[in-house]
């Protein structure tokens, strides 16, 4: 596999628009995406990164309709047939549920969070027939999440991911080698995910695995930390939301929808809207101009640091490679897959970066100031239980084989637990919890039980002028920077 690194230059302008593939000329009504990227032409370099950027934004800013292929009357939104008749062109709960990616990536700004009008119900989108009801029997409603510094939280997926893996590998090797069983601790960058035990035969003891998926991979997206990279949540999303069908996913020259319309999205189509959202700005602390604010910025953040917020919501975290890579090499089946890619593509993120927002270099690598430990917690107890509401499983600790073919089956993604919630754009991020029905950060502080207790009870036993300290440090995190 051949490795290509994007530069963003003056070569742009070399550009021929003409490499794209355009759809006809066509007079009134036509599609929103009426050209499409070619995959090959964006490994070869022949498209550059600037037009494959602006080419992305389009693609996420697009207002679907019916000649893209918009709808999906003869599929669910998890790509299963269904009967095509009398099943709604729009409906909020099941979907499609949006003309655009920026119809609920809007706040403050493109690439942004949403608002609780743009909820979504995980898992209605399954259902056949499609249901009207927002019933907790039926799905899980979620917030829109912000997409800013997303190059970086996949990045750093990935390089936890191999760590993780490969102390499996370890401790198989281990195993076999000494014929005792093995336990090793699941330690990667600074953060613990429990531990794993291997016997001599190859069997995999999988049960003190901690936040995250038993296959090790470390999956950064969809708050119960479900999907891999956002080239799958761009695929998942544009058939969930949209009804639009990528080729990638559902083959080419195929309509499983049922709509008439084929190859609705390229893979370089797909390519540019990953590519797009990687680069979003990364998120920044910013001091606010009035001194007095400024002095209380520094004393929360010392606060925050000392009653415990930092154990979970580790503020930076170090990556070993400055460079996004494109296909995600953990891909799963129905995306771009590294075996499928003539060259992986990749970038310097301390060099490119939206609005000048770029990842802080560190050696040969980068700083990642998220406060995110890319882990899942559980934050209820018997006093505190907001973020237990949810009742559907949103699919499972993946399990794995061994090298006996010994396979240990899935077990359910805990319904209790999500992943720490980035901080870095908390400031643009609100309303807050997994619902969206918090609406301040002393509410969401309020109900973190569980794991996060004795941290939450710290804040509380504060004087009020050290709360409100520590809410001024949160709010000097973000994208955007209101003083």
């Amino acid at each position: 596999m051949k490795t290509i690194r994007l530069l963003s230059l003056a070569a742009a302008g070399l550009f021929n628009f003409s490499t794209m593939v355009y759809a006809d000329i066509k007079i009134g009504e036509r599609p929103t995406v009426n050209k499409h990227l070619e995959q090959s032409k964006i490994e070869s370099q022949e498209i550059p990164l600037s037009a494959v950027i602006k080419h992305g934004k389009k693609v996420f800013n697009a207002r679907f309709n019916e000649l893209d292929g918009q709808g999906r009357p003869a599929s669910t939104g998890g790509g299963a047939p269904r009967n095509p008749h009398d099943q709604p062109a729009f409906i909020r709960t099941s979907g499609p549920d949006s003309n655009s990616c920026s119809g609920c990536h809007n706040q403050p700004a493109l690439g942004g969070a949403g608002d609780f009008v743009a909820n979504v119900f995980v898992l209605a989108q399954l259902l056949d027939p499609v249901t009207e009801s927002i019933s907790p029997n039926f799905s899980n409603e979620r917030n829109t999440l912000g997409m800013f510094g997303a190059g970086a939280i996949e990045s750093l997926a990935i390089e936890m991911s191999n760590d993780l893996i490969a102390i499996r590998e370890k401790a198989q090797y281990k195993a076999y080698q000494t014929g005792s069983d093995i336990t090793l601790p699941l330690l990667t960058k600074g953060i613990s995910f429990g531990s794993i035990t291997v016997s001599p035969e190859g069997i995999i003891d999988p049960s003190n695995i901690e936040g995250v998926d038993w296959d090790l991979i470390v999956k950064p997206f969809h708050q119960k930390g479900a999907v891999v990279s956002l080239r799958e949540f761009t695929n998942n999303a544009m058939n969930h939301h949209h009804g639009i069908q990528t080729v990638e996913r559902f083959g080419k020259d195929t309509d499983p929808d049922g709509d008439e319309v084929f190859n609705e999205l390229s893979v370089g189509d797909v390519t540019s809207a990953t590519i797009y959202q990687a680069t979003l700005p990364v998120p920044r602390q910013k001091l606010p101009r009035h001194p007095k604010r400024q002095k209380a910025v520094d004393q929360g953040e010392n606060i925050f640091n000392e009653i415990g917020c930092s154990d979970c919501h580790v503020p930076s975290l170090k990556l070993t490679s400055r460079f996004f890579i494109e296909p995600n090499p953990y891909n799963p089946t129905g995306n771009l897959q590294l075996s499928q890619a003539e060259r992986q593509v990749t970038w310097d993120m301390t060099a490119i970066g939206q609005r000048g927002n770029k990842l802080e270099r560190y050696g040969n690598g980068a700083i990642v100031r998220a406060f995110t430990d890319l882990k899942r917690h559980n934050l209820c107890d018997e006093d505190f239980n907001h973020f237990c509401n949810e009742q559907l499983v949103q699919g499972s600790l993946i399990g794995f084989a061994t090298p006996e073919d010994f396979s240990i089956p899935p077990a359910p993604r805990p319904t209790e637990e999500f992943l720490t919630r980035k901080l870095w754009d908390v400031s643009d991020s609100a309303p807050y919890g997994h619902r969206g029905d918090l609406p301040s950060m002393t509410k969401a502080i309020h109900f973190h039980g569980g794991e996060a207790r004795e941290s939450r009870d710290n804040f509380f036993e504060l004087p009020q002028a050290k709360q409100d300290a520590t809410i001024e440090f949160l709010k000097s995190l973000g994208v955007f920077h209101n003083n």
